[in-house]
């Protein structure tokens, strides 16, 4: 049995707090539900450092063990230059994150940055940032990212379908 190959998504947000920790982790259960967990590299990041070195914020901790996911050994951390060419995918939870992260990407790399609602279910919306809200927020959030990581493993599947795994084509 051949292995098959690696696909890496990396989730950005604002502080890398809220949004993006638990799209990494719904999108990381996901995967593990459907058997596909060893198939990818996930990992979350912020446009900004200034919690870098921190747990994700306790409402979005809450929300997930709610439904079964464990966010409490992740750490925020700022995007790296080096992740533009590290991920196949960049997705980015609002169309500001989105704007930083090309400004930052270069060129060469922009193909790869793309808005998590729009690349995975064709919603061309943001991830609202719940960090002042109250909870409905947190579970709003929640809702939406599950829904665009069961489209979004539902998407990158295919990749893998048939004989000659390992190249994507654009014919597909």
């Amino acid at each position: 049995m051949t292995s098959q190959p690696r696909q890496s998504v990396l989730f950005v947000c604002l502080g890398n707090i809220c949004r993006s920790p638990l799209a990494e982790g719904v999108f990381r259960h996901v995967l593990q539900n459907r058997g596909a967990a060893g198939r990818f590299l996930v990992d979350s990041a912020g446009t900004g450092g200034w919690h870098a070195g921190s747990p994700p914020d306790p409402r979005s901790v809450e929300i997930a063990a709610r439904h079964g996911i464990d966010l409490t050994a992740q750490r925020a951390r700022r995007i790296a230059d080096g992740d533009f060419a590290r991920f196949d995918l960049v997705l980015a939870m609002d169309r500001s994150n989105r704007a930083e992260l090309k400004a930052r990407a270069g060129g060469g790399r922009l193909d790869r940055i793309h808005l998590l609602m729009d690349f995975a279910l064709g919603e061309a919306r943001d991830v609202p940032d719940p960090y002042y809200g109250g909870a409905d927020g947190f579970e709003t959030v929640y809702r939406m990212i599950r829904a665009a990581s069961e489209a979004l493993a539902e998407k990158l599947a295919a990749p893998w379908d048939g004989p000659d795994r390992g190249q994507a084509s654009s014919t597909r």
